[in-house]
């Protein structure tokens, strides 16, 4: 059987897609850890991400009857769709967003979401039947090596900070239940129309949460706005909707090891916007990291 990233005799999936997709997606993706840290000085993280997956939701429905796309059509495809987004995205955004709220750098959430490979490599064996190779799990094993040498430093020692930590380790159980609940029930699932059902979901999530956990008005600022229109386009549409191509065409466990290259793309995108640098202890466990993944995609 070949692989879920081979179409043709040889060639990987990653050279018919000319690697634009999956390297979009990083780009993207990575973001949107940085695109919280500029947009939750304005606003507590849940009415934060009310405010994003809301607009996401208009924009799609907008999309989606503007180009005829077909909505779901039993309440079973409903309800898939609807925890498959619960919680790849809305249990993952709502963790991760307070995790930064309370202080981690982007950089370590991305690299703790970063496992995400490894957790799902593990589950997708028994709940989807995919394989998986000597190859991709010593490729998983370094990129959790990788993201130990960055976390090793603080762990244990500041107890705030570990629990923020936790809050990111919620984020990765989160999606990476999501993604293999997309591969399991929710492949044929329209982009835009489903998008869309995702996003009022966790609208609807995160308008609770808001009510509960956050205090204060929101700052319209321009930092804010800006963060506010790239989260909800760039990331929740745009990165979210290559994520769920790519686990339309491949196995699941291949397509969780990109996320080993996210926290690499955060750092940039953090440093850029904050000046944020990371130590070389970190920069190792960067580099150990996309050592793994590029093992983990190798035929």
């Amino acid at each position: 059987m070949s692989s879920g990233f081979a179409l043709g005799n040889n060639r990987p999936q990653w050279a018919d897609w000319h690697f634009a997709l999956p390297l979009l997606f990083v780009v993207l993706y990575g973001s949107g850890f940085v695109g919280a840290k500029l947009g939750l000085p304005d606003a507590g993280p849940f009415t934060f991400l009310a405010l994003r997956f809301a607009l996401a939701s208009i924009i799609m429905v907008v999309i989606a009857l503007a180009i005829k796309a077909p909505w779901p059509t039993t309440p079973k495809e409903w309800l898939h769709i609807a925890g498959a987004g619960f919680f790849g995205v809305g249990v993952f955004s709502a963790a991760a967003f307070s995790s930064i709220a309370l202080g981690v750098p982007p950089a370590v959430s991305a690299l703790i979401v970063a496992l995400n490979p490894i957790v799902v490599a593990l589950a997708a064996g028994p709940l989807l039947g995919e394989r998986t190779n000597y190859r991709q799990l010593l490729g998983l094993l370094l990129g959790f090596c990788g993201v130990y040498l960055v976390l090793r430093d603080r762990l244990g020692v500041d107890a705030g900070y570990t629990t923020a930590v936790l809050l990111s380790v919620l984020a990765l159980l989160g999606l990476a239940v999501g993604n293999l609940y997309q591969k399991k029930h929710c492949t044929s699932m329209n982009l835009f129309t489903g998008g869309a059902l995702q996003c009022c979901v966790c609208a609807l999530a995160m308008s609770a949460g808001m009510m509960i956990f956050d205090e204060g008005p929101v700052h319209w600022t321009a930092e804010f706005m800006v963060a506010w229109f790239w989260m909800a386009i760039a990331v929740s549409i745009g990165a979210v909707s290559i994520l769920y191509i790519m686990i339309r065409r491949a196995e699941v466990s291949r397509v969780a090891s990109v996320f080993f290259l996210m926290p690499v793309s955060a750092a940039v995108i953090a440093y850029a916007l904050f000046g944020q640098a990371l130590t070389a202890s970190a920069f190792l466990g960067m580099g150990v990291t996309v050592a793994g993944v590029m093992l983990a995609q190798r035929r």
